[in-house]
């Protein structure tokens, strides 16, 4: 059996003097792992430490206890490691679109000309052709993720971590939005590992789910999704996917919702 993409075993995380004095268990001996090519979700309450954990596997947090292997290099630094688009589209609204989605590159050493010409190869396949020359704050909400996912998507990693890239949207963009990302992930089959607090989202968009209990945070179950790809949002209406819905909605009923770090 080959290594899996990214393998998390027994992570803790204690962040130590919270503003009451006491340390505070974030993580509590999480597991979980992703396959190549995999889009694998995880769902839980406010405050139950999903971008902790997020953050730990990008490298920017050090774990309590336990380890994290991307690629199966055990050991190894994580910061740089992966691709991580965090809850705010971060663009910089001082640069072009273009320049935005092709920063990635040039910290790759790609010439400016260069990093432009190969980010604009894929604006017409992330809806943004024709807004190159644009600035960040002309942009509807759904654009400014899809600009933000391609820089996420050109920075060179294999794993890409996506925290809640579409909760700040309306329903009807957060709607195409899915279809869309499902779209390019069925392209070019990147390895996702995809936050969200929406159960019907990570069982449209995922091969696997995790749920993850209230603070400290930890894995109350993974859900295998054996519904056909490609998947449209009328499988919303099978009842095989109402049955997926009750499933990770029960540990979620029974989890404390937790206030602090998620």
């Amino acid at each position: 059996m080959t290594s899996p993409k990214l393998s998390v075993r027994g992570v803790s995380k204690v962040f130590e003097g919270a503003s009451d004095g006491d340390d505070v268990l974030a993580l509590a001996e999480v597991d979980l792992h992703i396959g190549e090519g995999e889009f694998v979700s995880i769902v839980g309450p406010s405050g139950c430490g999903k971008s902790t954990l997020f953050n730990i596997i990008a490298g920017l947090l050090e774990p309590t206890t336990g380890t994290v292997s991307v690629a199966g290099h055990d050991g190894e630094p994580l910061l740089g490691s992966v691709g991580l688009m965090p809850q705010r589209d971060l663009l910089m609204p001082w640069q072009s679109v273009l320049d935005n989605t092709s920063v990635g590159l040039r910290l790759r050493g790609r010439s400016r000309r260069a990093a432009r010409r190969e980010a604009l190869a894929y604006f017409d396949e992330f809806g943004l052709k024709g807004f190159e020359n644009r600035w960040p704050s002309e942009l509807s909400g759904g654009m400014r993720q899809r600009a933000a996912l391609l820089r996420t998507f050109l920075g060179g990693h294999d794993l890409l971590l996506l925290d809640e890239p579409f909760g700040a949207l309306d329903a009807l963009t957060r709607r195409a939005m899915q279809s869309w990302l499902l779209g390019v992930w069925g392209a070019h089959r990147r390895t996702i590992l995809f936050i969200t607090h929406d159960v019907d989202e990570a069982i449209l968009l995922s091969d696997r789910v995790y749920v993850m209990t209230g603070r400290p945070g930890g894995i109350a179950l993974e859900e295998r999704i054996d519904l056909a790809r490609p998947r449209e949002h009328a499988v919303e209406l099978d009842a095989r996917f109402t049955a997926y819905k009750h499933r990770l909605i029960a540990p979620l009923d029974s989890s404390p919702v937790a206030a602090g770090k998620d």
